[in-house]
């Protein structure tokens, strides 16, 4: 029997499925951080590379173990990767695979890519994908495709939204913005008598802070958006439009700023049913792509890299195929809105 491989590796998670061609998931398995760039070295992982490595194997390892088949099953393999930024490091993933092995064909590419698979059958458009980091990627009718890598350094995911609520909290505490119901939310959160002692938690030389506490805060802040607290609105909303900004460029960076093209929103901060930071994203982007069609992933970004692989290994995405990819995708894959 044969069947494709597909891996989404970031910097909370890897995710592997293995798939029959027909599109049946037969198993799912997740590991540690892929990125090369950020991975935790260990004993037998001296550096960051050989950790992200590491990870990505074990848990390569253990989906091909659970759906009881080998690596000469695997017709093709897809990583869509988190720190596949520049041109050595797609080829680092894809040497390392054909190296172990891992399927006739092996694709490597960055992690903003493969979920434009779940806006439409041809992976045309543009993608952002918010979760602790943020990635944005375009991809056009002729094959072109672009992602933002280090461009989007000012504007990122969870971690960066988490620490903007901190800025505004210290600022309103210091009177330099209006009174925030941030400030009561995020002292219960921290279980912190005062914005001061909240600040010196996260800047003294007994302590530092890591990037989970500061983005434990973005629910917090998009709940208080959500609920029309001005503070809380302004930054998020601030940020969208520097999101949505992004996104325009990788539009224009491939030829589709006068297409109508979707705009696939993916990743853990697009659960959160709050709709500021997706309206804001959207009117950014039509100020200069006015045909732009929002489209809420229905899956995990894993699920588009895997139809990828499908597609790579010459199946025809009909919506049998794409039928039975969504029936046997596990619930914990599924987009689920809520707070």
């Amino acid at each position: 029997m044969q069947c494709v491989l597909a891996v989404d590796g970031g910097n909370s998670k890897t995710l592997v499925l293995v798939a029959a061609l027909d599109g049946s998931i037969m198993s799912v398995e997740r590991g540690g951080c892929g990125d090369i760039y950020n991975a935790t070295p260990s004993e037998t992982s001296p550096d960051p590379t050989a950790a992200a490595l590491e990870n990505v194997g074990r848990a390569i390892t253990a989906a091909l173990d659970a759906a009881h088949m080998s690596r000469e099953d695997i017709v093709t393999t897809v990583l869509n990767m988190a720190g596949a930024d520049w041109p050595e490091d797609i080829a680092f993933w894809r040497e390392a695979m054909v190296e172990r092995g891992v399927g006739q064909q092996v694709s490597a590419q960055n992690d903003a890519l493969g979920v434009l698979y779940l806006g439409g059958p041809d992976a045309v458009g543009v993608s952002i994908v918010c979760g602790t980091g943020a990635a944005t990627g375009a991809r056009a009718a002729d094959g072109r495709t672009w992602h933002s890598s280090y461009w989007q350094d000012e504007w990122h995911g969870s971690v960066h939204l988490g620490q903007k609520a901190l800025f505004a909290v210290y600022r309103s505490a210091l009177g330099l913005e209006p009174p925030t119901t941030l400030t009561e939310r995020i002292l219960a959160h921290l279980d912190a008598p005062s914005i001061e002692n909240v600040l010196h938690r996260f800047h003294n030389r007994q302590h530092t802070s890591t990037p989970g506490q500061v983005d434990r805060l973005t629910p917090i802040l998009l709940d208080e958006a959500d609920a029309g607290d001005t503070v809380a609105l302004r930054v998020v909303r601030e940020h969208g439009a520097g999101l949505g900004k992004i996104a325009r460029a990788a539009a224009y960076k491939v030829g589709l700023e006068n297409a109508a093209f979707p705009l696939v929103l993916a990743g853990g901060v697009f659960r959160h049913s709050a709709a500021a930071l997706e309206e804001a994203i959207v009117a950014s982007v039509r100020a200069g792509a006015p045909h732009v069609r929002p489209v809420r992933s229905p899956a995990e970004p894993v699920i588009g890299v895997l139809l990828q692989a499908l597609n790579m290994a010459g199946v025809t995405l009909d919506h049998v195929v794409r039928d039975r990819v969504m029936s046997t995708t596990p619930s914990g894959l599924l987009m689920r809105r809520g707070h």
